[in-house]
């Protein structure tokens, strides 16, 4: 009866089965195609949002970077120092103008400093000392001296004529009471920006004419993003900018062009296979460069195509599966239990093997998501080095000011000391012993500010403490004294409230102090009567500090995106300053908020009260 039962149903069944057979293979391939055409898809998206991210974040730094450096030519021009060295070129005025250099190459980390003056030639160098010293070199052939005699001020990247290394030359005039007396130049070099870039993706920027500049792979550096015309390339080569260069085309497809979104590019370095990658860019325009970032998205989408198939096999072999059952408890006795059987061991065959590769892709999901905990750790590193970037270029800011402010208490010593000289040989040592006491009380007036200029240099990152409030906001008005009294600024301050004690880090809150005091003068410029006004409360556990200032106050669709980043409203900044301020503040366990006025701007500190 079994035999005839399977001889009666035997040929259907087969049929049956067939059938189906065929409608779950197409199904299947229809599910894995669909699920990796979208795994594929998101993916490409995730990593284009990551790259537009990192290509602004190098950015930031490398903004910064330029920032803090550009500011030393524009100090060193107003040097009395450089100005007297250039008029009487005494060998003694320049063996010390050689020395000062030297210590400020030293100190900013540039890599040289030099002056030369009107003909074109350097009288003093901050390498004086070494084989490669710029000292007796003619630089009148050089764009950047030509264009700072005529214009003040100018900036080119190029290899140096005796170090043959790159570096963006920035430089500005020296002025004397009958015209320009030379010019100041600053070399920046940017090896170690560029071995940061080497340790994560590909990265490199391109000046307006796409030719590579700073790279993490040296072989590209002055390979162009699209062919240079012949004229360009020979005006290149007659001006020395970047000695033999071939200028050769980086083979890319698509060509890399400025983009606000980013896009897949193939590059084929020479010798090596083609690579795809995630190609984006963001601008410089200080400078006229464009910031590239290449982020390899082979690994990244094999790896989500393949989760993705896996899940949809697993899916799809399920479904077909339960569908298998319902099909053969359909048949007859003992068709349907033989067949029931023999499903039963091929599904769990197939579930231990799918079971298999869904645990090596959660393997790989967690080495990804190491990976990724990674790159948040360098992040929060960045993070830190902008915020001591912006601390230095806040302290170039002001770094005029000070040196102003110290020169007026120094000349005064030096007259005390000479009528106290003079009042000693007559033998007065009642005024003699006047004078040495006004000389001590300058001396410490220049302590102070130096100290405070000193410990707001410092890099600091050491957990919230009590600080006295008065101390910070002390030592922030000490930096930004000249230029309110410069400016005429009044500042009110209830000072009875200031003795309280909050749970911060003292030169990070006056870092934050100086963004919002800074910020405060820059609204005031012009302003007839202007005043600022800083108010302390202390309310239970938290101490609000306000900081209002009585100029025009913010738009309302600027207070939009003020603590958004690269946001801004000043022609010149970078938008970071109250983004870092925030921050600085949130990491303090407090918060930092622009509260409405009935004239002006008023910024809100509010941090927790130490306790006593």
């Amino acid at each position: 009866m079994t035999s005839e039962v399977l001889a009666d149903h035997g040929g259907p069944t087969v049929r049956r089965w067939i059938i189906f057979g065929l409608v779950s293979l197409v199904l299947l391939a229809g599910a894995i195609g669909f699920a990796d055409s979208l795994a594929g898809r998101r993916a490409a998206e995730d990593l284009a949002r990551q790259a537009q991210a990192s290509a602004a974040l190098h950015a930031a730094v490398l903004r910064s970077e330029l920032a803090k450096h550009r500011t030393l030519p524009f100090v060193l021009a107003q040097d009395p120092d450089v100005a007297r060295t250039l008029r009487s070129t005494e060998p003694r005025d320049v063996d010390a103008l050689n020395r000062k250099l030297e210590s400020l190459s030293g100190g900013t980390r540039a890599a040289v400093i030099y002056v030369v003056n009107a003909k074109g030639m350097t009288i003093a160098a901050s390498n004086w000392r070494q084989p490669t010293s710029f000292v007796g070199s003619d630089y009148g052939f050089r764009p950047y001296f030509r264009e700072a005699m005529t214009d003040g001020t100018a900036e080119l990247f190029a290899l140096g004529t005796v170090s043959r290394r790159p570096g963006l030359f920035m430089s500005r005039r020296v002025d004397g009471p009958d015209g320009p007396l030379g010019v100041v130049v600053v070399k920046v070099e940017f090896e170690s920006l560029e071995a940061e870039w080497s340790t994560s993706e590909p990265a490199f920027a391109a000046d307006s004419q796409g030719v590579i500049l700073v790279t993490s792979i040296p072989a590209w550096r002055f390979r162009t993003l699209h062919p240079l015309p012949l004229a360009d390339q020979d005006q290149l080569r007659a001006e020395h900018r970047f000695g033999d260069a071939p200028f050769t085309l980086l083979d890319a497809r698509p060509a890399l062009a400025p983009s606000r979104v980013a896009t897949l590019t193939e590059i084929e370095p020479p010798g090596q296979p083609k690579r795809r990658y995630m190609a984006a860019s963001a601008s410089l325009a200080t400078s006229g460069w464009t910031i590239y970032t290449l982020t390899p998205v082979g690994s990244a989408l094999r790896a989500a195509k393949t989760s993705a198939r896996a899940i949809a096999l697993m899916t799809g072999l399920a479904l077909c599966a339960g569908a298998a059952t319902i099909l053969r408890w359909r048949s007859q006795g003992a068709v349907r239990a033989a067949r029931q059987d023999a499903a039963r061991r091929e599904l769990e065959t197939r579930v231990q093997e799918r079971t298999a590769e869904l645990s090596a892709a959660n393997q790989r999901l967690t080495v990804e998501m190491e990976e990724r905990r990674r790159a948040e750790a360098h992040v929060h590193l960045m993070r830190d080095e902008l915020i001591q970037s912006n601390k230095l270029a806040t302290l170039g800011q002001i770094a005029a000011g000070v040196a102003h402010e110290i020169n007026q208490p120094v000349a005064a010593i030096r007259a005390y000391a000479d009528n106290a000289a003079i009042f000693l040989e007559r033998g007065d040592d009642k005024t003699v012993k006047a004078n040495l006491g006004l000389i001590a009380g300058l001396t410490d007036r220049i302590g102070r500010i130096t100290d405070e200029l000193r410990a707001f240099a410092r890099k600091s990152g050491s957990p919230p403490a009590p600080v006295l409030l008065r101390d910070a906001i002390d030592g922030a008005l000490l930096l930004l004294d000249p230029r309110l009294r410069q400016q005429g600024v009044r500042v009110v301050r209830n000072e009875a409230n200031e003795a309280a004690q909050v749970m911060a880090e003292r030169f990070r809150l006056e870092q934050v102090l100086v963004n919002l005091l800074q910020n405060a003068l820059e609204a005031l410029e012009n302003r007839p009567d202007p005043e600022i006004r800083i108010a302390v409360s202390v309310k239970r556990a938290r101490v609000r500090v306000a900081v209002a200032d009585n100029g025009p106050g913010v738009a309302a669709e600027a207070a939009e995106t003020l603590f958004t980043p690269f946001a801004t409203t000043k022609p010149r900044g970078l938008g970071l300053g109250l983004v870092i301020s925030r921050d600085i503040v949130a990491a303090f366990g407090g918060e930092l908020s622009l509260e409405p006025a009935p004239r002006g701007a008023c910024f809100v500190l509010s941090l927790a009260k130490a306790r006593s």
